[in-house]
């Protein structure tokens, strides 16, 4: 075998690192500490019904599209199976009880909102050239090293999604139904960089699909990729310290006292729980303080719905709803939230008449978890069980004016908040996703794939962008530490011709 990687975490950053570097003759260990690997992968189990917790549904997955392809190189095609969303309309957006639709593909996206705003039909076209010109400068849309276009990247990153759409777009309703979909990257009026916004419609603009059977069957196949090159994936190994002597990362300390030796190690964590495993000075206390202190998006509160057999017709895309502006849902008090939600259906296999499982998803900010903070799982008491009760039936009343009679086919439903994010992603504030993008802040709100100490490297949602194509961007900058990425991407379309 070759030098040994010890990759901490296994979301799907830490799992398509130990893929790529695996098929490239590293000695790979993903370690987990949970039951279960995935990270926001993971999926879980009541009463015979299976929810998912993290990865909803994915884009660019039709034949030849990028994660296509992605997917093709990691070796999981023949693992996962997927069903695609309503071309016509993959997400509904609701704003003041009016639908509209998004659709796939550049001139269905273009005529089918066109029909509610036939006067934006050029401002339509103009915006979507906005996004296809962001995503073209993009070295992973293209497979191909060397294809960014750094001035096109630098004008998306230090300009605000709502400041490039409302200068295309002249009808203030038609500005807003386009960033309906903001839940999905969590974003902050004058502060989210458009570049960010542009990434996730091309994305979805290109196909999008639900995993069958749940995304954490994702994870399982890329432990399969690992294994079949000799790497291994196992779970309940708490780290506990990343150990180094005075020049580099040496191994790490497992919960029992174990030591573990590496040659590089990957940290796939939040990198402020990265930091709190080291006890070096290669690490700078302005560096800590640093990433310590960059914002990090909200969380949010779910609901979990189990409903009655055969009597929720299966929704073949995602419903985002708001009474007001799709902005700003993230600030709220107890008489205005929920301001907005995204309900979405579990597939179980494609063409499905019933769906058996759901979930309705609503912004929360941690600092309602204040009087909890310090609690375990199942250990929170009687008051923390109202608290999501009662959160719970508000946001069932909300869904219910929208869905009639959904109430009533609900047979059981169950409640996770930012506390449950928290415990099971380890992201800090239990973020959706990580550190927030803010054109304000610049770098300052960026963390590279790259640390003080020599071999060791982050990679995740954090590195570079969440999602899963966000990810993989990630996992190809921390991979190329010890596999150029040249290499990478030939291999990769290699491994699709």
């Amino acid at each position: 075998m070759g030098k040994k990687v010890i990759i901490i975490g296994s979301g799907f950053g830490g799992l398509s690192c130990g893929a790529v570097l695996a098929k490239n003759g590293y000695d790979v260990t993903v370690l987990e500490q949970g039951h279960q690997i995935g990270g926001c992968l993971q999926c879980f189990v009541r009463k015979g019904v299976k929810f998912e917790t993290g990865m909803h549904f994915i884009g660019s997955a039709a034949p030849g599209q990028t994660i296509d392809s992605i997917f093709h190189y990691l070796e999981v095609s023949d693992k996962v199976r997927l069903s695609r969303l309503d071309d016509d309309c993959y997400n509904v957006i609701s704003i003041g009880g009016k639908e509209y639709p998004m659709a796939s593909g550049r001139e269905n996206f273009i005529s089918r909102l066109a029909a509610f705003f036939p006067d934006q039909l050029t401002n339509l076209e103009r915006y979507f050239d906005a996004v296809e010109k962001v995503a073209a400068a993009s070295s992973i849309h293209s497979l191909r090293q060397g294809d960014a276009d750094d001035t096109v990247n630098q004008e998306s990153l230090t300009r605000s999604v709502n400041d490039v759409i409302e200068s295309i777009i002249t009808n203030p309703v038609l500005a807003e139904v386009l960033v309906g979909d903001l839940p999905l990257y969590a974003a902050q009026r004058d502060k989210t960089p458009f570049a960010t916004h542009a990434f996730i419609r091309d994305f979805y603009d290109q196909s999008a699909y639900r995993v069958e059977g749940g995304s954490d069957r994702i994870a399982a196949a890329l432990a399969s990729t690992i294994r079949r090159y000799g790497g291994d994936v196992v779970t309940d190994h708490k780290v506990t310290d990343i150990l180094c002597d005075d020049s580099r990362a040496t191994g790490v300390r497992l919960m029992d006292g174990e030591e573990l030796s590496a040659d590089y190690i990957i940290s796939g964590i939040h990198p402020i729980r990265t930091l709190e495993l080291l006890d070096t000075k290669l690490i700078r206390p302005a560096y800590r303080s640093r990433v310590n202190a960059m914002p990090q998006t909200t969380s949010c509160f779910t609901v979990y719905l189990h409903f009655r057999k055969d009597t929720v017709e299966y929704m073949n895309h995602n419903y985002f709803a708001y009474e007001g502006s799709p902005w700003d849902c993230e600030d709220y008090d107890e008489t205005t939230w929920p301001k907005g939600w995204l309900y979405m259906h579990f597939c179980t296999h494609d063409g499905q008449r019933f769906a058996q499982s759901g979930q309705v998803i609503s912004y929360m900010n941690i600092r309602e978890m204040e009087r909890w903070a310090g609690t375990r799982v199942g250990r929170r008491g009687a008051g923390y069980e109202e608290f999501k009760h009662a959160k719970a039936e508000k946001l069932l009343r909300s869904l219910e004016q929208h869905f009639p009679g959904i109430r009533e086919n609900i047979e059981d439903y169950y409640t996770s908040t930012p506390l449950t994010y928290l415990d099971y992603t380890g992201t800090a504030e239990g973020s959706m996703y990580g550190i927030a993008k803010d054109i304000h802040l610049g770098a300052g709100c960026r963390v590279s794939h790259r640390t003080r100490v020599p071999n060791l490297f982050l990679t995740g949602q954090n590195v570079n962008s969440h999602g899963l194509l966000g990810t993989m961007v990630g996992t190809i900058l921390t991979c190329s530490e010890l596999v150029p990425a040249g290499e990478i991407y030939r291999q990769i379309l290699i491994s699709n011709k």
